[in-house]
């Protein structure tokens, strides 16, 4: 996520990291130079032009106290000024003073929109909600049974009606929704491959019927200034009430997510981060800012973590590691809740310096397959105890896993260096660590 851009902002900020102090002509070197990182990025022309004025205006004659240093301040500035560009906080979703909340999305065909409704509903049902999703996307093929199929997989209900039109759909799925109890009702809207007035008339016709708590505009991050210009001409018809950028997890510039704030005038209010039903996340402007600016996100890490570990487990985890009871079955379990959390290069680009340290290195998600499949091809005697795995156990594992013996005896190897270092935490550390749900502010790391 904003390789490309996070490179380039490095070099820029090369001709101030070393300096005693900010001067005029070593701040115009290093903005010129996060100019042309911006623009290559597709930031919106007038954006870059406001950051970089505000940058240095902040800048010019700010006196370096105590051991900061210059390039360390001239990140701090650059940190709060993309926060404020993109929009200072999250911006969380408006709710009806009395159910339904009536959410309309909108999009262009191609950016993800019905996924995103798909994503939503999941996200609103993990949180005691009770999702109504309704497919007014009538003209796209297979759009009403893409939505069908998402339901289906969350087991939520979809209000769908054949042979009639949008308008007729959704004043019929608010009635099912008062009918059945529903709270949240996620109207997904017809798209085109651009914009035209058929579709803009149809939205706003839906718009004008459903009197809707929340409009909100799907984009494709990777398109970065025509999703700008996109979100604009929907806004101007629609009046819009937050965005979505989707696929952020591919894009490598920012174009699309340092500009809408500023262009629209709307928050950003979540992100597609992968193609799974659970990969959307609330829009963090404080930590996107920190991602750009290499300082990794070490907030969303710790989320992550809790959002997949129980207490209890982490308890009974603790207690086996103090009884020297760790076994491969319990290495196993630890290892699908890795892959729960999502990609493994992803995960540790949210940790500060890890990501530029691993910038060339070929982060392999298969390794994950491998290891699973050693441990998967030993008998539950052998997962309970390592001690059991002798020349010949081992060479059948190798063969029963499609790995060498070398493969095996390296997991082993490492295994039990691990059970070593696990013998050695704090008595009551792991529960405190996984148990704790009072998620640290993210601070203002060091610049890798």
């Amino acid at each position: 996520m904003f390789e490309s851009l996070s490179d380039k902002l490095e070099y820029a900020l090369k001709a101030i990291r070393g300096q005693n102090k900010l001067t005029e002509d070593n701040v115009n070197e290093a903005l010129a130079e996060v100019r042309r990182a911006l623009l290559d990025a597709d930031v919106n022309f007038g954006v870059t032009k406001k950051f970089i004025d505000d940058v240095k205006e902040k800048s010019l004659g700010l006196e370096v106290k105590g051991n900061v240093l210059p390039g360390q301040l001239m990140i701090k500035l650059m940190h709060d000024e993309l926060v404020s560009l993109m929009g200072s906080s999250k911006s969380d979703l408006i709710t009806a003073p009395q159910a339904p909340t009536i959410i309309m999305v909108a999009g262009l065909q191609g950016s993800g929109k019905t996924t995103f409704c798909g994503k939503l509903a999941f996200s609103l049902k993990k949180k005691g909600k009770q999702p109504l999703l309704v497919a007014c996307d009538i003209y796209r093929p297979a759009a009403v049974d893409q939505l069908k199929t998402l339901g289906a997989s969350m087991s939520l209900p979809v209000f769908a009606k054949e042979g009639a039109k949008p308008v007729e759909i959704a004043a019929e799925a608010l009635q099912y929704a008062k009918k059945y109890g529903r709270d949240i009702v996620i109207v997904d809207t017809a798209g085109r491959l651009t914009i035209d007035e058929e579709m803009m008339q149809e939205v706003a016709d839906l718009k004008a019927l459903l009197s809707p708590h929340e409009v909100l505009f799907v984009c494709d991050a990777m398109t970065g200034q025509d999703a700008v210009n996109t979100a604009q001409a929907f806004h101007d018809r629609l009046e819009l009430t937050g965005v979505v950028l989707t696929k952020l997890d591919g894009d490598t510039r920012g174009g699309a997510a340092l500009s809408l704030r500023a262009v629209v005038g709307k928050p950003i209010k979540y992100v597609g981060v992968g193609e799974k039903i659970d990969a959307l996340e609330p829009f963090y402007p404080e930590r996107i800012a920190s991602r750009i600016l290499g300082m990794g996100d070490i907030v969303t890490l710790v989320e992550k973590a809790q959002a997949q570990i129980d207490e209890k487990e982490a308890e009974r985890l603790e207690e086996k590691l103090k009884k020297n009871q760790f076994t491969f079955e319990d290495f196993l379990d630890q290892m699908k809740l890795i892959k729960k959390m999502g990609n493994l290069r992803d995960l540790l680009g949210m940790i500060p310096g890890v990501d530029r340290a691993l910038r060339d290195v070929q982060i392999d998600d298969r390794a994950f397959g491998r290891v699973e499949a050693i441990i998967l091809s030993m008998t539950k005697e052998e997962r309970g105890n390592p001690r059991l795995l002798n020349g010949n156990r081992r060479k059948r594992i190798a063969s029963g896993s499609g790995t060498s013996i070398q493969d095996v005896n390296r997991l082993i190897k490492q295994f039990e260096d691990m059970q070593k270092m696990m013998r050695n935490m704090t008595k009551g550390k792991m529960a405190q660590m996984m148990g704790n749900r009072q998620v640290p502010q993210s601070p203002f790391g060091t610049r890798r």
